[in-house]
């Protein structure tokens, strides 16, 4: 793309040398910059892009976008936010994805991965090809790219939607995480449907108290915009049972479609039964009920389902073919996963790593426990340290027996990590501290008999566990089922 026409949409910058040269990617690290790109200099917390124009250079940009014209060479545009000038930049140079694009976007505390999967499945299935971006990974039928964050910054997003429109989407569904919303990822993002699962306890080692924490993930409703298209409505869909969510209505000027359990809603869930192979529930939406049994267990997942029942049915999705979409479903990598290595006590791995999260983790399975219940559970260092004596405490009053371990502790003492958990605690009570997640897990595998319920939680899908400056490679999964199979031997 030609570079004045690539600054087109910018209403103020200044720049030095020729405009008229040909763009053929934009890059915001200099280590990927390849010959012809635009290097984007972006001040991050603990690194400034300034810094690397020399390296851009050597790698062969041909223009630079700063915010001080200081040392660069060539041609460069100076603008006063390069964060904010990257979005509109992304948003042209892929030619306004999301413009073309229904774009649903999950934000809450916990049920996001879930949610997007159920929508995505849900599409696909009604024709109407979606994509999913998220903690996973992104996704758009059998092409596939890993993601570094839940949601990825501006110039990614723009990137994957336009991959998505190539490869036939006419939907996406994201992540949209409160850090996302705070930083500005989206920015550029025409969103059609926002969703709204839960708020509680998390990140707040990032947004320092609840409050903030909420007036984040409102971004997402109030950026749906304050007009009325005939042929691009626009919807917030929201949780009727989570008390944050008369906040999210007062913020969006969007149509407003609720879901729940405990209270009256559009989209709502009446005599739910859960058991250990899954869970049925009546769903009611509107004038029209119909029974849904699923295979994914517990209460948490109802809601999921409704949620994206909810947001696929303004899509025009029939009530049956949700359903069918959902009894098919056998779950999420990392959500409630079971185990099997052919055991005679179930095993189930969780991401839960937030207060709320473990306790209806627990408190499901605790439902269809017929033994003892045991739980491990650790949390991650260099984030909110208030969260991790009530995640203990959680785990000890649902659980019959607590293993408290290591998730990861990155720059932290594993072992200060452990006194945090457990301060307040006296010696000798239903749980154990084991720094060594492998110990423990094998720990809580040979602990087990008949009938009873091992809920290994907080890392989920992960394949990896951060300590100090290293990334090595640990699955829960894995972990557990050579535990099993030497147990079983």
């Amino acid at each position: 793309m030609n570079l004045r026409e690539l600054l087109s949409p910018l209403a103020n910058y200044q720049s030095v040398g020729d405009l008229d040269i040909e763009i053929t990617g934009l890059s915001t690290d200099s280590r990927k910059v390849k010959p012809g790109h635009l290097f984007i200099a972006l001040r991050g917390f603990q690194v400034d892009g300034h810094q690397f124009i020399d390296q851009a250079g050597a790698n062969g940009a041909a223009a630079y976008l700063v915010e001080e014209e200081k040392g660069v060479p060539q041609t460069c545009i100076r603008v006063s936010d390069t964060k904010r000038a990257l979005a509109l930049l992304a948003d042209q140079f892929y030619g306004h994805p999301t413009g073309k694009l229904k774009l649903i976007g999950v934000t809450g505390t916990n049920g996001k991965t879930t949610v997007t999967h159920l929508v995505e499945q849900i599409l696909n299935d009604a024709r109407h090809p979606a994509g999913i971006i998220g903690t996973i990974q992104m996704r758009m039928g059998d092409y596939s790219e890993e993601v570094k964050n839940t949601t990825p910054d501006a110039l990614e997003l723009q990137r994957m939607f336009s991959v998505m429109l190539e490869k036939g989407a006419t939907h996406a569904c994201i992540e949209v995480s409160s850090h996302a919303l705070e930083m500005g990822r989206v920015w550029g993002c025409d969103f059609t449907t926002a969703i709204f699962t839960n708020l509680t306890q998390d990140h707040l080692d990032y947004h320092q108290t609840m409050d903030n924490y909420r007036h984040a993930k409102s971004l997402l409703f109030s950026q749906l915009g304050n007009t009325y298209h005939g042929k691009r409505k626009k919807f917030a869909i929201l949780n009727q049972d989570d008390p944050t969510s008369a906040h999210y209505q007062k913020m969006t000027a969007a149509q407003v479609i609720t879901y729940g359990i405990e209270h009256d809603a559009d989209f709502r869930a009446r005599d739910i039964k859960i058991e250990a192979g899954g869970t049925s529930f009546t769903l009611q939406a509107f004038n029209e009920q119909l029974t849904i049994h699923m295979k994914m267990i517990g209460k948490f997942s109802v809601y999921n389902v409704l949620a994206a029942a909810a947001a696929c049915s303004m899509e025009g999705v029939p009530l049956q073919s949700i359903k069918e979409s959902v009894e098919k479903m056998s779950g999420v990598p990392g959500r409630f996963e079971p185990v099997d290595g052919g055991q005679a006590f179930a095993v189930i791995v969780d991401y839960a790593h937030t207060p709320d999260s473990l306790e209806n983790v627990l408190a499901t399975a605790k439902e269809f426990t017929t033994g003892k219940l045991y739980c491990l559970i650790g949390c991650g260092g260099d984030r909110d340290r208030t969260k991790r004596p009530i995640m203990a405490r959680i785990a000890r009053e649902y659980s019959d027996y607590a293993v408290f371990t290591s998730d990861n502790p990155r720059t932290e003492n594993p072992q200060s990590i452990l006194n945090d958990m457990v301060q307040g605690m006296e010696d000798g009570e239903n749980y154990e501290c084991i720094i060594d997640r492998k110990q423990a897990i094998e720990r809580c595998i040979s602990l087990a008999e008949n009938g009873d319920c091992v809920v290994i939680a907080g890392k989920g899908h992960e394949t990896y566990q951060i300590i100090q400056d290293q990334v090595l490679e640990f699955d829960d999964r894995e972990v557990a089922s050579f535990a099993i199979r030497n147990r079983i031997k």
